[in-house]
């Protein structure tokens, strides 16, 4: 059993609470550890999760500029698998075509689906990239595709790239963030919230475990995980499309 897997069962939100807490703890272990990028994944979170929203938010309709788009990919690949290709990708967009398409797949919400689509048309993004862009700019009602949060939902283990296996993890993400804002008087949680927790626990028991510590999560726990066999993770970065599957994300 794994404990990203115990965290998503979890029912109790001070649980919730206090992982979320950890997340910029995370963060930092894992930039400390990243090698040739290393210190750069907190910089870049911190414009992610920070900056950026207000950046969107700001303006009379959601959009992002071609630069934004280029520093998200950034992001990504710092916090997950690096591919140069991709990178090379996002920034042969034009600046024309990244406003434009941004835009309509702000104004396509809450249908998240075709949102994603619409951003699919932009060269070097997938489903993947497509839900940080809307993650970035509507938290509560888009979650990143993280690796580490797909996975710690067992039956949507193993990743594939997809729209459609991004639908059925975005309705487990908003499924759980409805359970805590019904449990927790407070009712803040969104999907991208989380996200990022289900991405802090898994992360931190890979690289820091001594972070999560404090928790034991089997008294919160209303789900048995025991007889739960965990399945082999795809390599593959990203598969949108049989056709662009190594160029994609």
């Amino acid at each position: 059993m794994s404990v990203n897997q115990s965290l998503y069962n979890c029912e109790d939100p001070a649980v919730w609470r206090a992982v979320h807490a950890k997340y910029w703890s995370v963060v930092e272990a894992k930039s400390a550890v990243k090698g040739k990028t290393s210190g750069k994944l907190l910089q870049l979170d911190r414009w992610f999760q920070e900056e950026l929203p207000a950046a969107i938010s700001a303006r009379s309709e959601r959009s992002l500029t071609h630069a934004e788009l280029v520093n998200i990919m950034a992001w990504k690949l710092t916090k997950g698998k690096f591919r140069p290709r991709l990178q090379q990708l996002i920034g042969s967009n034009s600046e024309e075509a990244v406003q434009s398409s941004t835009s309509k797949a702000f104004g396509l919400l809450p249908d998240v689906q075709a949102a994603i689509t619409e951003l699919c048309k932009l060269k070097g993004v997938g489903p993947a990239t497509a839900s940080a862009v809307l993650a970035a700019g509507a938290p509560g009602e888009v979650a990143f595709m993280a690796d580490e949060a797909v996975e710690s939902i067992a039956e949507l283990r193993t990743v594939e790239y997809t729209a459609k296996h991004y639908a059925l993890f975005l309705q487990k993400i908003l499924n759980k963030s409805s359970q805590l804002n019904k449990a927790d008087g407070q009712r803040d949680w969104t999907p991208h919230r989380v996200e990022q927790c289900l991405w802090a626990w898994a992360m931190a028991n890979q690289i820091q475990p001594s972070l999560l510590q404090e928790f034991s999560l089997m008294d919160a726990t209303h789900t048995s995980l025991a007889n739960q066999k965990p399945e082999k993770r795809k390599t593959a970065d990203e598969e949108p499309s049989k056709r662009q599957k190594t160029e994609r994300s």
